[in-house]
Parts: structure tokens; sequence; C-alpha cells
């Protein structure tokens, strides 16, 4: 319990050193975060799409951390709330598979690197795109064969792209909640925004209970 919670707080304390206090340094390095952050947004796109009956038709990751995926078919509520919501499960459960299953790490990081390369060739859109997935998931590859620190970095990117995710709530999924207003209706973006992040502060504070055993 110890180790789990001290490896936790020790990746917090990272993270919020680097964001908030490492300046230009920091946000290179929390870069990968931020691609991390949105080919989860843009695979969870797609992954709405897949579970409803749709098709996934071509995803892009730019350099500038911004993104889009074509998806044909299925619903098109889910397919918009999977960016948001669906990135946030995607990162809670990297956090709760690096603090809770160390003997699943090793794998978790290989398919995630699996992921990112397949979404690169299967999903062309760019040049640029295909080569940003392929990098980080070969570097991710890399690091679970190499080091030994493969709990700790999945620790390290499920926590800080929850987090991340939680606090681009009013910026990230604009386009996808002005979208949702237009599909689902209902609400106006804005109550559909907190909303949103409502059920992503839910279900991250189940699991971090989970990871913390409280």
């Amino acid at each position: 319990m110890r180790s789990v919670s001290l490896r936790v707080l020790m990746a917090l304390l990272v993270y919020i050193l680097l964001r908030y206090l490492g300046g230009p340094p920091g946000r290179m390095l929390l870069y990968p975060v931020t691609l991390l952050v949105t080919f989860l947004h843009e695979f969870g796109h797609g992954l709405g799409a897949v579970l409803t009956g749709g098709t996934v038709e071509g995803m892009q990751v730019n350099a500038d951390g911004s993104g889009f995926t074509i998806t044909r078919g299925g619903s098109r509520s889910m397919v918009l709330m999977g960016g948001y919501l669906g990135s946030v499960i995607l990162g809670n459960l990297l956090l709760l598979i690096g603090a809770r299953y160390p003997r699943l790490t090793h794998h978790t990081l290989l398919v995630l690197a699996g992921l990112m390369v397949l979404a690169g060739l299967l999903w062309f859109q760019s040049l640029t795109s295909t080569l940003l997935l392929w990098g980080f998931g070969l570097t991710l590859g890399w690091l679970s064969y190499r080091t030994r620190w493969g709990r700790e970095i999945l620790i390290f990117l499920g926590l800080a792209a929850v987090f991340y995710i939680i606090q681009d709530f009013n910026v990230g999924p604009q386009s996808d909640l002005r979208m949702y207003e237009q599909v689902v209706g209902v609400f106006p973006a804005t109550i559909w925004m907190f909303i949103w992040l409502f059920l992503a502060v839910v279900i991250s504070w189940w699991n971090f209970r989970q990871v913390l055993r409280w």
C-alpha cells in the first residue's frame, strides 16, 4: 500500500512541478503527455464509433496537440462523447494498471505502443501524424523492454493524462460540445460541458479510491 501511494504521490508531484513551476523546460518535458492525451481523445472517438457499429476512416494527431478523427456510422452522440469521456476512462485505466497490476505493466505499454503504431498505419492522414504516433509508440516499446521503469511510466502517464484532461475541460472538447449540442440537444453546450466534467471527476474519484484502496 505504501509503495503504491508513494508512487502515485511522486508522479503527482512531478506533474505539478513540471506543469506549474517548470516553465518552458517543464512544458517541453510534458510534451509527450500532450500527445498522449490527444491520442487518447481521438482514439476515444474511434472507439465510440466501433462499439456502436461504425468504422474509423482516419485519425490525425498534430504536433501542436490538436487532432481529429474521421468516422462513419455508429452513434454520433457516443462518438462525440467518446473523445472526452473515453480519454478519461483510458487514462484512468492506465493509472489503475500501473498502480494495482504491476504484472500487466509491460504488456499494457506494449499494447498502447502497438495501438499508436497501428493507428498511424491503418488510419493514416498525414506523414507528420504517423511519424509522431510511431515515434511515441516505439519509444514506449523501447522503455518497456530496456528499462525497469515501466510501472512508474504507466502511473505517471495515466495520472498526468487524467489531470490534464480534467483541467482542459473548457478548452479541449469545445468543438465536440458544439456538435453534441446540435446532435443531442436538450441542453446548450456549456451545460453539457459541466455534465461531462462531472462525469469525468466521478470516474476519476472512483478510480483513485481503487488505486489507493480508500
